[in-house]
C-alpha cells in the first residue's frame, strides 16, 4: 500500500479529506498544512501520494512538486482554472467540488500505478548482471569503510541517492565510486 499524505492550508479541510479517505479504506500517513511539513514527512520515505490543494501556507503545489522526490505523485484538488495550462509530470488533477467517489477512485488508481512502478524497479534490480551487482557492492564497501556505515545504511544511502537524483542504483554507485576514488 502506498503512503498517503494530505496537505491543505486549513487543518479542518485536511482533516476532512483524511476522514473521507480513511472511511473509504485508505490508510493516511499524515496531515500537513505547509509544504515544509510535507517535505519533512517524505524525507525518509521511498514513495507515496500527496493529496493537496493549490496553495499551502508556504508554497504552491508546483513548488512542492519540484521539491518532492520523483517517486512521489501529487493529487491536486482545486478548481480546473488553476491548472488550465496543464499539469506537470507526476500531478493528477481532481476538480472542485469533489465527490467522495471520485477522490477514492483516483487515489486507488494512483496507488495501482505506484505499485506497478515498484514492481518494475524490483524486476530491474533482479535482472542485474554479476558485474553490475559487483559494482554496487564495491560502492557499498567504500561507503562502509570511509563513512563507517553498516551494509544496510550504505545500501539505503545508495537507494535514497538514486531516487533523489532520478538515476538508477547502478548509476548512483558509479558516481559514488568516481567521486570517492578521486
Amino acid at each position: 500500500m502506498s503512503i498517503i499524505i494530505v496537505a491543505f492550508p486549513k487543518k479542518e479541510v485536511a482533516t476532512n479529506i483524511r476522514n473521507i479517505l480513511v472511511r473509504g479504506g485508505v490508510q493516511v500517513y499524515g496531515v500537513c498544512t505547509t509544504g515544509a511539513q510535507v517535505l519533512n514527512s517524505t524525507d525518509t520515505l521511498d514513495d507515496g501520494i500527496v493529496v493537496c490543494g493549490y496553495r499551502m501556507q508556504d508554497m504552491m503545489y508546483t513548488e512542492l512538486r519540484d521539491c518532492l522526490q520523483e517517486t512521489f505523485d501529487l493529487l491536486l484538488i482545486a478548481s480546473p482554472d488553476k491548472w488550465n495550462e496543464g499539469l506537470a509530470k507526476g500531478v493528477v488533477g481532481l476538480p472542485m467540488p469533489i465527490k467522495v467517489y471520485d477522490i477514492l477512485n483516483t487515489v486507488q488508481m494512483m496507488q495501482q500505478t505506484m505499485q506497478r512502478r515498484r514492481r518494475k524497479r524490483r524486476e530491474a534490480a533482479k535482472n542485474r548482471s554479476p558485474e553490475q551487482k559487483a559494482l554496487i557492492e564495491q560502492a557499498k564497501l567504500l561507503l562502509m569503510n570511509r563513512n563507517h556505515m553498516t551494509e544496510e545504511e550504505a545500501h539505503r544511502y545508495l537507494q535514497k541517492s538514486s531516487m533523489d537524483s532520478g538515476t538508477n542504483m547502478l548509476e548512483t554507485a558509479q558516481m559514488v565510486l568516481a567521486i570517492m576514488n578521486d
